[in-house]
């Protein structure tokens, strides 16, 4: 999964000559219904050892909100839902999702669980469109911020952010005032470099962020995106903790 860096082009420009392939997405409540609980009661358990939740009073139950996550294996696909998904906040999940993982049963299954694709190397306006009319629905859309993961960046507590989640959330305020968007940071952390069997998992959730504390009138998305992109990388680092640095304050929950 990833996130898009969108080039501040007006969406709704209907002048515009270049080409949008619409892009959609939905959740089925039968799959969602068995998927979720499965991998929570049966995947996960097998497969990981203890997995801690905390901060989950930062999560809102209402209103245009982007969860944005560590993103070091595709394990954190799994982990977003656990820590944040239905049966915790009642309200479905939308991912932003590389159109690589589309292909096949895995895409058949994603499709059908709130995700809809974005070509990382050409990316579209549909998606930018589509994630910024789930925003203005007031929907819960999540997006890997530092964009898809690679073996490299579990190297580093938090890689650099990309402006693309800054840009999408910042048009969507500017295009509904006071429409509340709010962005939570994640940290997914695992105790092993690489999400291997048995190993432990650390999800914190940290307090949301008020785009609408960006939206500047006297300036543009394109020059707003990297103040609140900045916050958001320096929420993220302020969430990670590690397995040799325990945190006394914050409190243990669990999955």
């Amino acid at each position: 999964m990833t996130q898009l860096d969108s080039s501040e082009k007006t969406l709704s420009d209907s002048k515009s000559t270049m080409k949008v392939t619409a892009v959609t997405s939905r959740v089925s409540p039968c799959l969602s219904s068995l998927a979720y609980p499965l991998a929570r009661y049966v995947v996960l358990p097998f497969y990981f050892g203890k997995i801690e939740v905390t901060g989950r009073e930062n999560l809102p139950k209402q209103g245009s909100v982007i969860l944005a996550p560590t993103h070091r294996d595709r394990w954190d696909s799994f982990m977003v839902p656990i820590a944040a998904g239905r049966d915790i906040t009642g309200r479905d999940l939308r991912f932003m999702v590389t159109s690589d993982e589309m292909r096949g049963l895995q895409g058949w299954f994603i499709r059908r669980l709130g995700g809809f694709p974005v070509d990382i190397k050409h990316p579209g306006i549909g998606s930018i469109r589509h994630a910024i009319e789930l925003l203005q629905a007031r929907e819960t859309l999540v997006i890997f911020p530092e964009g898809g993961y690679l073996s490299e960046n579990r190297k580093y507590p938090v890689n650099k952010l990309q402006p693309g989640l800054a840009r999408i959330a910042l048009q969507a305020e500017s295009s509904q005032p006071g429409l509340g968007v709010k962005i939570v940071p994640i940290n997914i952390d695992y105790s092993t470099s690489f999400a291997t069997k048995g190993c432990n998992v650390k999800i914190r959730i940290g307090s949301p962020l008020q785009v609408a504390d960006y939206c500047i009138k006297t300036a543009s998305v394109k020059h707003s995106a990297p103040r609140l992109t900045a916050d958001l990388e320096e929420a993220l680092r302020a969430l990670q903790v590690g397995y040799d640095s325990p945190n006394p304050k914050v409190l243990a929950g669990s999955v």
